[in-house]
C-alpha cells in the first residue's frame, strides 16, 4: 500500500485520528494520536517528532528528540477506537543523522531481512509463530517495603472446583490441570471470546489458520497465524497481542503473555516455525534427508543449537520465562533436534508431505520477547550455521525425559536463568554483529537493561516463598 492509497483508505473510511505505533526496545508497543488534518502524504517522509527519552531503552534526556516514520504497508482501520481511527506501526529516526535508530528493534529485522538476501542464501524467510497467552478473571499483584504478593484468578482455574461462586452455582465444568488441551464448551469457556479475536485478526489482514484452548486450566489459549515474511511476522505478532488483550478487556477479563503465571501447570510458549526460500522455491526440503530436511536446512539447525545459549537473552529475555523452561511441562531445554518429538529444542513437523510445508520448529521462546529482535536473532544463528557449515550431530527421536542419566548427561541444555543467558550472549553474539545487523550499542543497552531493571531488581526483593522456608529460623 502507497501513502496515497493509505489516505484514501482514510477518507474511505471516514477516519478522524491516525494512530502511530512503534515498539519500545523490551518488546511493548507505545503509540500517541494526531487528528487526519495533521495528517498529510508529507508525513510518510518527513515524519512526526517526539521525545524519546520517556521510551525504555532509547536516548538519554539531553538527546531526546527522535522522529517516527509510518510505514504506509501497515495501514489498518483500529478496531479498538470509538472514533475512525487509522493506525500505522513506524520506524523510529534521528533526526540529527537522519537515518534510522540503531535502538529500533523494527529496524534491526528490516536489516537481518535485507542481509539474508546479500549473503545470497536465500531472498525470503517464513516465519510462524504460535504465541499462547492465558486469559484471567482476575488478577492482583503489589510489592512495597512490607509486603510483595500476586494473586490471580480464573472461573476456568481448576482450584475453583469447590469455591463458594458468591451465590451462583458453581457448575464444575473446568479443565484439571495439564489437561486443558482440546476440550469443548461448556469446559473451554472461551470458545467465543478467540472467535472473536480471530476475526478482528482478519479484518486487519492477519491470515488465521486455528484457534484453541492450550494445555493448561485457567483459561490458556493459542491462536495460530498463517507464516508471513520477517518483518511483517513481527508486526502481526503485535497485532495479534493487542488484539488478545483489548477483546479480553472489552469482556471484562484481562490477558497476559507472561509465560509462567500458572505455579505447577504448563507456561505460555511460543514455538516458531521457519523455513528459508529462494526465487519462490522452498530451501529446507529434501526427500532423501532425515524428516525430509535438506543439507541447509540442518546446517541452519546447526547454528541455532550453537548459539541457544545466546539465543535465550532475546527469544526467553524474562525472570519468568525460565519458571517455565524446566523439564516436565513440555519445555524444551535439551539442544537436540527430533522429527515429531516435542521434548526437543528443534522439532521438524511431519504432518505434510509436501516441500512448502518443509519448516523447523524452534521452541524454546514465549511471548514475552521482543519479536523484532528474537526473529532476527534466530535467523542470525541459522545464517552462521550455513555458512559455516555447522552440523546439528545426530537427531533424538527418544524422550529425552526418559533416558538414562548417563545417557541424559551428554545433552547439552539452555541457561537456567536469565543471568545465565545474559552471560551468554555477553561471550557470544559475534554472529549477531555479521552484516550490521545488530550492532555493539544495541547488545550492550540489551545486557544493561535486562541486568539492571530486571535481573538486579529481582535479586534485592525478598520472595513469598522464601517466609515459608525461612520464617522460623
Amino acid at each position: 500500500m502507497t501513502a496515497k492509497e493509505v489516505l484514501a483508505m482514510a477518507r474511505e473510511n471516514n477516519v478522524q485520528m491516525v494512530d502511530l505505533k512503534f515498539i519500545d526496545l523490551p518488546g511493548t508497543w507505545q503509540h500517541f494520536t494526531v487528528p487526519i488534518e495533521q495528517f498529510g502524504e508529507e508525513v510518510f517522509t518527513s515524519g512526526v517528532g517526539f521525545d524519546g527519552s520517556s521510551i525504555r531503552g532509547f536516548k538519554t534526556i539531553n538527546e531526546s528528540d527522535m522522529i517516527l516514520i509510518p510505514d504506509p504497508g501497515t495501514a489498518f482501520i483500529d478496531p479498538f477506537c470509538e472514533i475512525p481511527t487509522l493506525s500505522l506501526i513506524c520506524n523510529v529516526y534521528d533526526p540529527v543523522t537522519d537515518k534510522n535508530y540503531n535502538r529500533d528493534p523494527r529496524f534491526i529485522a528490516q536489516k537481518a531481512e535485507s542481509y539474508l538476501k546479500e549473503t545470497g542464501i536465500a531472498d525470503t524467510s517464513y516465519w510462524g509463530p504460535e504465541a499462547e497467552f492465558f486469559i484471567l478473571d482476575h488478577v492482583r499483584f503489589d510489592q512495597s517495603q512490607y509486603a510483595g504478593y500476586y494473586f490471580l484468578d480464573s472461573v476456568e482455574g481448576f482450584w475453583n472446583s469447590g469455591t463458594e461462586m458468591n451465590g451462583h452455582p458453581n457448575l464444575g465444568y473446568r479443565p484439571r490441570y495439564k489437561e486443558g488441551y482440546f476440550p469443548v464448551p461448556p469446559t473451554d469457556t472461551l470458545q467465543n471470546l478467540r472467535t472473536e479475536m480471530v476475526l478482528l485478526l482478519k479484518e486487519m489482514g492477519i491470515a488465521v489458520e486455528a484457534h484453541h484452548h492450550e494445555v493448561a486450566t485457567a483459561g490458556q489459549g493459542e491462536i495460530d497465524m498463517k507464516y508471513a515474511p520477517l518483518t511483517r511476522m513481527a508486526d502481526q505478532l503485535m497485532m495479534f497481542k493487542y488484539v488478545v488483550k483489548n477483546v479480553a478487556i472489552k469482556h471484562n477479563k484481562t490477558a497476559t503473555f507472561m509465560p509462567k503465571p500458572v505455579f505447577q501447570d504448563n507456561g505460555s510458549g511460543m514455538h516458531v516455525h521457519q523455513s528459508l526460500w529462494k526465487e519462490g522455491q522452498p530451501l529446507f526440503f529434501d526427500a532423501s534427508g532425515y524428516a525430509g530436511l535438506s543439507e541447509l536446512a540442518l546446517y541452519y539447525i546447526g547454528g541455532l543449537l550453537k548459539h541457544a545459549p545466546a539465543l535465550a537473552a532475546f527469544c526467553s529475555p524474562t525472570t519468568n520465562s525460565f519458571k517455565r523452561l524446566v523439564p516436565g511441562f513440555e519445555a524444551p531445554v535439551n539442544l537436540v533436534y527430533s522429527q515429531r518429538n516435542r521434548s526437543a529444542a528443534i522439532r521438524i513437523p511431519m504432518y505434510s508431505n509436501s516441500p512448502n510445508s518443509k519448516r523447523i520448529e524452534y521452541r524454546p521462546p514465549d511471548p514475552s520477547c521482543n519479536p523484532y529482535l528474537a526473529f532476527a536473532a534466530l535467523l542470525m544463528a541459522g545464517i552462521d550455521g550455513i555458512k559455516n557449515k555447522i552440523h546439528p550431530g545426530d537427531p533424538l527421536d527418544k524422550d529425552i525425559y526418559d533416558l538414562p542419566p548417563e545417557e541424559a548427561a551428554r545433552i547439552s541444555s539452555l541457561p537456567g536463568s536469565l543471568e545465565e543467558a545474559i552471560a551468554a550472549l555477553q561471550k557470544d553474539h559475534e554472529f549477531l554483529l555479521q552484516g550490521g545487523v545488530f550492532d555493539e550499542d544495541l547488545i550492550n543497552s540489551w545486557i544493561e537493561y535486562k541486568t539492571k531493571r530486571e535481573i538486579s531488581q529481582i535479586k534485592l526483593r525478598p520472595h513469598p516463598y522464601e517466609f515459608v522456608l525461612y520464617y522460623d529460623i
